[in-house]
């Protein structure tokens, strides 16, 4: 995008003033948001769960912002750049679950760190999730690997949506991230050969950019910048990190 010359240019320093004022007014409105977000959610109200599901519900039904998003999190280099269309008839199909749950008065979502007995990812933080079985919906996928991996009981979870499958070029795999809402907060009850860990995330605390980070890397041999959340010393990166981020912009909007 081309900017037209102005008479009397401002100098850098009021350009960073300027900058850092625009990132305070969006933060406050954010920050209104999630305090919304908040009220909706306090388990001591049946009918705060409901009003989140139909907010989350309409958001979902609009446009889906997809890979533009998605490459806000995207690891440079990255190997490969199809997109899953491109792949779907000769990828791994997987599907995995985005589950929003009321805690502590504040939504949450769930994420479970791998063990290093996984065939893929090991020790990454991931969402629970994993291959499709034939005659098997993406939908069924989800539910069935997070009753799997956390126990969590399939018929206690309503579907709100999908978001924008995304294909992984080192393991072929392209996972479809199923949206989905409990009213309480799930009982987990992690698999010990898959789980090595839960972890319980405050949905302001994804929307609040302080929390992405990047840095240098090593993989594979090659210097790589990585751009992750960081929650309590964990770095949420790759495809996760990738799912998210689509997650967070259309909440933001």
């Amino acid at each position: 995008m081309h900017t037209k010359q102005i008479i009397n240019p401002l100098s850098s320093c009021q350009f960073d003033e300027i900058r850092l004022s625009i990132k305070k007014v969006k933060n406050k409105s954010l920050m209104s948001k999630l305090k919304h977000l908040k009220q909706e959610t306090n388990p001591s109200g049946p009918m705060g769960t409901q009003e989140v599901l139909r907010s989350l519900k309409n958001r979902l039904a609009g446009p889906m912002p997809g890979l533009k998003a998605q490459m806000g999190m995207i690891p440079h280099p990255r190997p490969g750049n199809k997109a899953y269309f491109e792949v779907e008839d000769s990828s791994i199909k997987a599907g995995v679950l985005l589950l929003f749950y009321p805690f502590k008065d504040r939504l949450h979502l769930v994420l479970t760190r791998r063990t290093e007995q996984v065939d893929f990812h090991k020790g990454q933080i991931s969402l629970p999730g994993g291959r499709q079985e034939p005659e098997e919906s993406l939908e069924q996928t989800a539910l069935r690997e997070a009753q799997e991996e956390l126990q969590i009981d399939p018929d206690s979870i309503q579907i709100l949506g999908m978001l924008t499958p995304l294909y992984i070029p080192p393991s072929n795999y392209c996972i479809y991230p199923v949206a989905a809402i409990s009213e309480r907060r799930p009982d987990f009850r992690p698999a010990a050969q898959e789980v090595a860990e839960v972890l319980e995330i405050p949905l302001e605390h994804l929307l609040d950019s302080k929390n992405m980070r990047r840095e240098k890397w090593v993989i594979r041999g090659a210097d790589v910048e990585v751009p992750f959340y960081s929650y309590k010393g964990h770095k949420i990166w790759g495809a996760t990190a990738m799912v998210l981020a689509e997650l967070v912009d259309i909440l933001k909007h």
